[in-house]
């Protein structure tokens, strides 16, 4: 009974286990699958830009993001075949365990029916039950000679049971070993690839030696650019601060004039009671008190004028408490220009990126990453922008063929604001940057959600 018992435990016990694993696998291979795509984006990209006469830092970026999925790749194969080890180590234990469980219900099956043979005679039978002291003796022994009956029955189905389920566990180990010996040719194969990809990035990194003037003057001329769109940016949030803190200016003249008018009148009416002393405007100050139907912020933060509504306070905060989790502002599209500034491979030169630069076929979608209100539209060194105000925070989207919202217009996250069009490169760019009420640079990644 309790050898049954362990058998029914430890077959529920492998197969959660043999799930588990199951499922890690598949979530594996599905990463893999996503990785192999990427990759595959990224080659077709690459080989576009090599069809360009002209020298771009696309091409090298888009190298190292190749050489960096290739890794990622590599790596989760690397666990695959780690889990795989696993499994078979598991497996092979239990047929370990399996057979020696085997062994040990023959013996005692083979012992019984030893036992059933030398007692075969019914002269036996009859004589273990009429030496029974009393009739309750005797039923006792009939029920023990019918329990010892139903055993053997046990002990077969067991022996049975136990075959079947071993015979299944080397048919799984075997499948094991051959899905690994498969997994172990696709890392090889990915390892010479990653090799290739290495030796092809040397071969860029050469030519951008050889083309160091003419990668210059790209550098300087996306400089320039970058300064002055700065500077237009820059300019839009100084006006809309200034207009915010006019208006709270206003605001709070109109309460001190509502106060006096409240003194004056209780004073009125208390028929010629001193005059109360009426208090001085003071500058601008912004409650701290939480906006209703808003999450609550830390104590100590201090809101801005561009917070002086309900919904100004509100999408700051939730545009804060979303850091990390906000969505990309187009579904595809490799990042070839990092925040802050990137030294160029096998130069002397570096460049200067204020958010994300974001490589992308010309025409992608472009969505808003978080509910806000459209600041800005128009052309800034000839190109069109567009900057969108989330409180206090505010979000540019540069290089854009067309616009698909106006000024003030109040849009939801995943609004559709525009196209995406060419870079002074003639190649397929997305520039996007976040900046605060200061005027500081965020990084982009910090805030965007990670990509699978």
């Amino acid at each position: 009974m309790y050898t049954r018992l362990f058998s029914v435990f430890f077959l529920i016990i492998t197969m959660s286990v043999c799930a588990f694993a199951q499922n890690t696998r598949e979530e594996l291979q599905k990463k893999e699958q996503e990785l192999q795509k990427e990759i595959a984006e990224l080659n077709r990209m690459f080989n576009e830009t090599q069809n360009n006469k002209k020298t771009s830092l696309k091409q090298l970026a888009l190298i190292k993001s190749k050489i960096n999925k290739r890794e990622e790749l590599i790596n989760s194969i690397n666990r695959q075949v780690r889990q795989m080890d696993e499994t078979i180590f598991t497996n092979e234990r239990d047929i370990y365990r399996l057979r020696k469980e085997l062994d040990t219900l023959k013996m005692k099956y083979a012992k019984s029916i030893v036992f059933a043979y030398k007692n075969r005679s019914s002269y036996e039978y009859l004589n273990f039950l009429f030496s029974a002291s009393s009739f309750n003796d005797a039923i006792k022994r009939i029920t023990y000679l019918k329990s010892y009956r139903q055993n053997r029955e046990t002990q077969a189905n067991a022996i049975m049971q136990s075959d079947k389920l071993l015979q299944d566990k080397i048919s799984l180990l075997s499948s094991n070993k051959k899905e690994r010996l498969g997994v172990l040719q696709t890392q090889s194969q990915q390892l010479k690839v990653l090799e290739a990809d290495k030796k092809e990035q040397d071969q860029v990194v050469a030519q951008y030696k050889g083309k160091e003037k003419e990668l210059s003057r790209q550098i300087n001329d996306k400089e320039k650019q970058r300064q002055r769109v700065q500077q237009a940016f820059n300019a839009i949030i100084r006006r809309e601060i200034e207009e915010a803190r006019k208006k709270e200016l206003a605001r709070q003249k109109a309460l001190e004039e509502q106060k006096k008018a409240a003194l004056a009148d209780a004073a009125k009416n208390n028929n010629g009671a001193s005059k109360p002393a009426t208090s001085k405007p003071s500058t601008a100050t912004l409650s701290n008190e939480p906006v209703t139907g808003v999450a609550a912020p830390a104590r100590d933060r201090v809101y801005t004028p561009l917070e002086s509504t309900p919904e100004g306070r509100e999408m700051s905060i939730n545009f804060e408490n979303n850091k990390g989790r906000l969505p990309w502002p187009a579904s595809t599209g490799v990042v070839t220009a990092h925040f802050g500034v990137e030294r160029i491979a096998g130069t002397k030169l570096s460049r200067r990126t204020d958010g994300i630069e974001i490589s992308l076929p010309v025409g992608t979608v472009v969505r808003s990453v978080a509910d806000g209100k459209v600041l800005y539209t128009g052309e800034v060194e000839g190109q069109q922008v567009l900057v969108v105000k989330h409180g206090k925070y505010f979000c540019g989207y540069q290089n854009l063929s067309s616009v698909s919202v106006s000024k003030d217009q109040e849009i939801k996250a995943g609004s559709v604001l525009g196209r995406t069009g060419t870079s002074i490169d003639g190649e397929g760019v997305l520039l996007f940057s976040i900046m605060n009420d200061k005027l500081v640079q965020q990084d982009p990644e910090d805030w965007l959600k990670p990509r699978k």
